[in-house]
């Protein structure tokens, strides 16, 4: 019988010692779920101002989440403490240091993209919508994270950038000013009356819908000659932020109607009619 009496002598010491306990570890968890509770209120206020003001929606998201994080590590601190567990905490927030740096060795390529998304965050060089070249990818951006960018090609392909590619390599971006520059050539047989197909040229291109005036007014002039013909260079400008404009129907319609005209007007175009200029 010693053996059931042992048994109910340490049951009543660790029963004395839960109801010792026990208090603090309730109130260590009302402190914990409280903590969580307006950090949950505050991140999402603190997301929309956030929001408003950068109008960035992966930099808001980010922050918020950073500030999230540094709630749940602050109330789960706080409550280790009220339990007693102070030095416990210390011991844990040390291992973390440790156990984050030989994670972050064994994942250094996740690592990379990662601080990559982090810097890309605060200074991104281009936006949701913007046309890019990246890697020898082109197209639009249609999605950003802190692992990589989603670029959707002309062509239809969704290509998914990891970031730390991105801030290694040079980037090119079309749209970011909202202007860009188009460009064609036509080539005509020899002609004397070379300000007569500018005239010309000039006339059409102010009758084509989405080709900006002023500083950003189309320009004509004579790209080369030789005995194949004289070749007219045509640049415009669109702006791409305009949905109405399709950049692809614009220079369609430039080229087309330019030939027509000028052969309305007795010019000739060369053999191989065009040369088109990306």
């Amino acid at each position: 019988m010693k053996f059931i009496e042992d048994f109910k002598a340490a049951s009543l010491q660790y029963y004395d010692q839960l109801l010792l306990v026990l208090p603090k570890v309730v109130l260590a968890i009302l402190v914990f779920i409280f903590i969580m509770f307006i950090s949950g209120r505050l991140k999402r206020t603190l997301e929309k101002y956030l929001l408003g003001r950068l109008k960035d929606p992966l930099l808001a998201g980010f922050s918020a989440k950073i500030f999230k994080s540094g709630m749940t590590i602050f109330a789960l601190l706080i409550a280790m403490s009220i339990m007693g567990l102070g030095k416990a905490a210390s011991g844990l927030m040390a291992g973390a240091g440790v156990s984050a740096f030989i994670v972050g060795f064994a994942f250094k390529d996740i690592g990379e993209n990662f601080l990559a998304g982090f810097i890309m965050a605060f200074d991104r060089p281009f936006r949701i919508g913007d046309w890019v070249g990246i890697a020898g990818h082109e197209g639009t951006i249609v999605g950003l994270s802190l692992r990589d960018v989603h670029l959707k090609t002309f062509d239809g392909r969704d290509v998914f950038i990891p970031n730390g590619m991105i801030v290694r390599n040079p980037i090119v971006n079309y749209t970011i000013d909202g202007f860009l520059r188009h460009n064609f050539s036509l080539r005509l047989n020899q002609t004397p009356d070379t300000n007569k197909v500018i005239e010309l040229i000039y006339t059409t291109l102010n009758s084509i819908h989405g080709m900006l005036d002023g500083d950003r007014s189309p320009a004509v002039f004579i790209k080369n000659y030789d005995q194949h013909g004289l070749v007219f260079e045509i640049r415009y400008w669109l702006q791409t932020d305009d949905a109405s404009v399709s950049g692809n129907k614009v220079k369609s319609d430039a080229i087309s109607q330019c030939i027509t005209l000028l052969e309305r007007e007795g010019f000739e175009l060369a053999a191989d009619k065009l040369a088109i200029v990306k």
